[in-house]
């Protein structure tokens, strides 16, 4: 049984590009949204505790990694 790992070592690279071009794209958004929006994030849900905002973001970076992923994975 002759075992090739070419096949494997194709798809193993090809995953880590298209991992490492989705992080990228994911970064690029999220520093836009840090730029755009007129206030510190950081601060409004560290310490003013801002809950809203928080589920926001979450909610944001949900989206724009299911966008990532669908466009990524084709």
């Amino acid at each position: 049984m002759d075992l090739s790992l070419a096949p494997f070592v194709k798809t193993l690279v090809a995953s880590l590009v298209y991992c490492l071009i989705g992080i990228v794209m994911f970064a690029i958004s999220f520093v836009i949204i840090r730029m755009v929006t007129p206030f510190s994030i950081r601060k409004e849900i560290e310490e003013d505790q801002n809950t809203a905002l928080a589920v926001l973001i979450g909610s944001v970076i949900l989206g724009l990694s299911i966008i990532i992923a669908s466009a990524v994975g084709g």
